[in-house]
C-alpha cells in the first residue's frame, strides 16, 4: 500500500507526503498537483497507523472535499476514509455547535439563516426605523457590512466603543447603522437562528469560553490539514490556531501567489506568517508545474517575482513540459476592435480543430464580456457564461432595458413590471396588481391604467416616463440612455449601495451606454432599431441555453477561473486602470491584481493570448489606453509582439511599445488629440446637404442630412451608391469621410 500511495509523486512532493508530524506548510505552485498530494498525505498517514477519526481535514466547497474524499478511498478504502473528518468550514463546525449548542446558549436545531433570510431581516429592520426609502441603507449593503465585521471579530460592542467606526458612519450618513446591527444579531438569537457568518464566530466564542470543549477538540483532531491556506478569514485562522497550537501537528497548503479574495475577508498574511505562529514548521515547496508549457511557466514567474509581499516565500517554478508557443499578443485600436481580433483567432483554433469547450476568454470585470459575446454571436460562436449571466441577461440591464422598452411602446406591460418599482418607490405588489386588475376589467395597457387612476404613489412614475419618452427626440442616443439610467434612479441606487456586486452593476451600465455609442464604422442607430439588434442577442441567449451542447467556449472572470484549466486562454482588457484596476497605486492592493493575472496566465495549459486597444469608449467618450503594466512585465522572449491585421482595416500599430509613457509622450498624445479635433471642425464645416463622399467601408454616396450632436460632432445622413449599404446615419466623429 505505501509504494501505490507514493508511486506516480516527485521527490518534493514525497517530502511533503511523509513528514506528517509536526507543523507543516506546503507552498504549492499553480498546476503542481496540491490537491494529490494533499490526498496521498492523508492516505499515507492512516496507512502508518493515524486513527482516520482524528484527522480533520478543511476545504473551502464541497466539491473540494467530496474529491478527496474519492481519492482517498481509492488508497486506504472507503470503511477507514469514510471515518476521517472532512468538509468545508462551515461544515464541519455546524456540527460541532450542534453538538455543543448548550455552550453557547442555542437550541440544537437551531435554524441556519442564508444570504436572502439575512437580507429580509435587515429590510424588516430597516422598515422598523424608517429607513425602508433610505438609499443609504439598502439591505444588501448593510449586511454585507454585517458580514465583514463578523469575520473580523467586530461585535456590536466593540463597534460602539471604536470612535473610528461611528465617526465614518457619520460621515457616510450612516448613523442608524449601528443600530441595525444591534437589533439584527439580536434578532438572530431571539429566533434560535445563525447566519452563515455567525457559524464561524460562534465556534471562536465556544472554544475561547469553554477551555474544556477546547481541549476535548484538540484531542480528537489530533492532525489538522487546511486546503487553500491563503484563502482563509481572521476568524478561520484564529479556528484553526486554537485547535493546533497545543500538538502542532497542523499541515496547511496554499500558494501565496494565487492569493486574489481580500474582498471577501482572505488575508495572505496567514500564510505569510505561519512560520511565526509555528516556529519550527518545515516548509515544502512543490515547484513542477504539470499543467503548463516552459513559456506560460517562465512568463508568469517574471511576473509574479515583482511582487514584495511574496519573496518570504518565494518559489521557482519550472515545467518539465515542451517550450510551447510564444504568448500572443493582439493590439487593437477601439475595443470592438478587440473583440472582432479574439473572436477571430478562437475561430482559427476550432479551424485548427481544437474543441470550443478547450478555449476561455477571461476578464477583469463582467461588463467586458458584452463586447466578446456580440462578436462570437455573429461568427455563430457557442459560448457559455461561468457561473454568471450574459451581459444582456444580467438584473441592471434588464432594468434599463425595460425602461427603454416602456417608453418606445408603453403597452408592454412585461416592462411596465419590471419598471415600476425599480428601484423601490413605495409601490408593491398589492398596488401592481390592482393596476392589472384595472388594466383587464377596461381592455387596455398597465400603462393606460397606471395614467388613468390618478393613484399618488404612481403618478410621479407615470410623469417619470411621459418626461424621458418627451426629452428623446432631442438627445443623442448614448445621451438618451444616460438620462434614463440617472433620472429613474438606477445609478443613484446602486452608487449609494456601495458595495463589489453595485459597483459591478454599474460598470454594466456603463458598458450598455458605450454600445449606444456609434459604432466603429460612424453608424448611428435609433433606439428602435438599437432595441430589436438587443432583441435579437437576447433571444440567441435563450435558444442557446435550450440545448444541451456542452462544447462551448467559455467566458469568466479571472476570479472565477481559480482553481480551472484550459487549453487556451484569450485575456482581454489589459490595459492601465481595467486590468490592474488600482487607481490610487495603493502597493497591497496592485499586488494582488498582480496575483490575479498570475492566476489568469496559469490557467492555460498550451497557449495564451493577451489583448489591449489603443482606445476604448468609457462613459460614452472615447479614451486613449495605456498597456497594463502587467503586459510589458512578461520577458519578451516569452511574447510574440506582433498584432494580427484587423478583419476591416490595417492596424495602426504593428508593435506594441512597452516602455511606460513618458510625461513628454503624454503632452505629445495630448496634442494629437486636439490636433484631431481641430482637423474635425474643419472637415464639418465643409460638409453640406448634397456632397458627395466617400466611406472607407460602405464606399460613394451623397449626404442627404446634417444634424448637429453632442461634443461639437456632426450627424450625417448617407445615401450611399452601393445598394446593399442604402442609407445610413454616421457620426462625422468616426465616420472618417472623404469629400469626393
Amino acid at each position: 500500500m505505501n509504494e501505490a500511495i507514493l508511486e506516480n509523486l516527485n521527490d518534493a512532493q514525497k517530502k511533503a507526503v511523509v513528514n506528517y508530524t509536526g507543523p507543516s506548510l506546503i507552498v504549492a505552485g499553480a498546476g503542481s498537483g496540491k490537491t494529490r498530494v494533499l490526498t496521498a498525505r492523508i492516505a499515507w498517514m492512516i496507512a502508518q497507523g493515524v486513527a482516520p477519526f482524528n484527522i480533520l481535514a478543511l476545504t473551502f466547497t464541497n466539491k473540494a472535499a467530496a474529491e478527496m474524499r474519492a481519492r482517498i478511498e481509492t488508497m486506504v478504502g472507503h470503511q477507514r476514509a469514510r471515518y476521517i473528518q472532512m468538509g468545508t468550514f462551515h461544515s464541519i463546525f455546524l456540527r460541532i455547535l450542534r453538538t455543543e449548542h448548550t455552550a453557547i446558549g442555542y437550541p440544537s436545531a437551531f435554524t441556519i439563516y442564508d444570504t436572502t433570510d439575512s437580507q429580509n431581516i435587515v429590510k424588516a429592520i430597516c422598515k422598523e426605523l424608517g429607513l425602508a426609502d433610505n438609499d443609504k441603507y439598502k439591505p444588501r449593503a448593510v449586511f454585507a457590512k454585517i458580514s465583514r465585521l463578523k469575520n473580523d471579530l467586530i461585535t456590536p460592542t466593540v463597534y460602539e466603543n471604536e470612535a473610528v467606526f461611528t465617526a465614518d458612519d457619520a460621515k457616510r450618513g450612516q448613523t442608524q447603522f449601528l443600530e441595525i446591527y444591534k437589533r439584527y444579531t439580536a434578532q438572530c438569537r431571539a429566533n434560535g437562528a445563525m447566519d452563515f457568518d455567525d457559524l464561524l464566530v460562534n465556534m471562536v466564542v465556544l472554544l475561547k469560553n469553554n477551555p474544556d470543549i477546547l481541549e476535548k477538540y484538540r484531542e480528537l483532531f489530533k492532525y489538522i490539514l487546511v486546503d487553500e491556506y491563503q484563502d482563509t478569514n481572521h476568524v478561520q485562522y484564529l479556528i484553526v490556531k486554537a485547535l493546533g497550537m497545543a500538538h502542532g501537528n497542523v499541515c496547511v497548503v496554499g500558494d501565496d501567489s494565487q492569493s486574489i479574495y481580500s474582498f471577501r475577508g482572505a488575508r495572505i498574511e496567514n500564510i505569510l506568517n505561519f512560520r511565526r505562529d509555528f516556529p519550527q514548521a518545515a516548509v515544502y515547496k512543490l515547484e513542477q508545474n504539470y499543467r503548463s508549457t516552459q513559456t506560460i511557466v517562465g512568463a508568469a514567474n517574471g511576473v509574479i517575482a515583482r511582487n514584495q509581499s511574496s519573496k518570504e516565500l518565494k518559489k521557482e517554478c519550472f515545467s518539465a513540459g515542451d517550450q510551447g508557443e510564444k504568448i500572443k499578443l493582439l493590439k487593437a485600436y477601439t475595443d470592438r476592435e478587440e473583440a472582432e481580433l479574439v473572436a477571430d483567432e478562437i475561430r482559427n483554433l476550432a479551424r485548427g480543430g481544437v474543441a470550443w469547450s478547450e478555449i476561455v476568454v477571461l476578464y477583469r470585470t463582467n461588463a467586458l464580456s458584452r463586447g466578446i459575446e456580440e462578436s462570437l454571436r455573429r461568427r455563430d460562436i457557442p459560448y457559455k457564461i461561468y457561473r454568471g449571466h450574459s451581459f444582456f441577461e444580467r438584473k441592471e440591464i434588464k432594468d434599463m432595458l425595460g425602461y427603454l422598452r416602456l417608453i418606445v411602446n408603453p403597452a408592454d406591460d412585461e416592462a411596465f413590471r419590471r419598471t415600476v418599482n425599480t428601484p423601490a418607490r413605495g409601490i408593491g405588489n398589492v398596488s401592481v396588481e390592482k393596476i392589472a386588475a384595472f388594466a383587464r376589467e377596461r381592455g387596455i395597457s398597465m400603462w393606460d391604467a397606471a395614467s388613468q387612476m390618478q393613484d399618488k404613489r404612481i403618478t410621479p412614475f407615470v410623469t417619470l416616463i411621459n418626461d424621458l419618452a418627451a426629452a428623446r427626440d432631442g438627445l443623442s442616443l448614448y445621451d438618451f440612455g444616460r438620462e434614463v439610467a440617472i433620472r429613474s434612479g438606477l445609478v443613484g441606487s446602486y452608487r449609494s449601495e456601495g458595495t463589489a456586486e453595485a459597483t459591478g452593476a454599474l460598470e454594466n451600465i456603463d458598458e450598455l451606454l458605450n454600445s449606444m455609442v456609434a459604432d466603429d464604422e460612424g453608424v448611428v442607430l435609433g433606439l428602435d432599431e438599437w432595441l430589436q439588434n438587443v432583441a435579437l442577442v437576447t433571444d440567441m441567449d435563450g435558444r442557446e441555453e435550450a440545448g444541451e451542447d456542452k462544447n462551448r467556449v467559455t467566458l469568466m472572470t479571472v476570479h472565477s477561473a481559480k482553481g480551472l484549466e484550459f487549453d487556451h486562454v484569450f485575456v482581454i482588457g489589459l490595459e492601465e486602470e481595467l486590468f490592474p484596476s488600482v487607481r490610487d497605486g495603493d502597493q497591497s492592493e496592485m499586488e494582488e491584481e498582480r496575483r490575479l493575472f498570475y492566476v489568469a496566465l496559469t490557467r492555460a495549459r498550451r497557449r495564451v493570448c493577451l489583448s489591449l486597444t489603443e482606445t476604448r469608449f468609457v462613459h460614452g467618450q472615447m479614451n486613449f489606453r495605456r498597456p497594463s503594466r502587467f503586459v510589458r512585465e512578461i520577458d519578451e522572449q516569452y511574447l510574440e509582439g506582433e498584432v494580427n491585421p484587423s478583419p476591416s482595416r490595417e492596424p495602426k500599430y504593428a508593435r506594441v511599445d512597452f516602455r511606460p509613457a513618458t510625461r513628454l509622450q503624454r503632452a505629445d498624445e495630448l496634442q494629437s488629440n486636439s490636433k484631431n479635433n481641430s482637423q474635425l471642425s474643419t472637415l464639418n464645416s465643409q460638409l453640406s446637404v448634397g456632397l458627395r463622399v466617400r466611406h472607407s467601408k460602405f464606399g460613394a454616396g451623397t449626404i442627404e442630412e446634417l444634424e448637429p450632436a453632442s461634443g461639437g460632432d456632426l450627424k450625417v445622413v448617407v445615401a450611399f451608391d452601393d445598394r446593399s449599404a442604402g442609407r445610413k446615419t454616421l457620426l462625422s466623429k468616426f465616420a472618417r469621410l472623404e469629400i469626393l
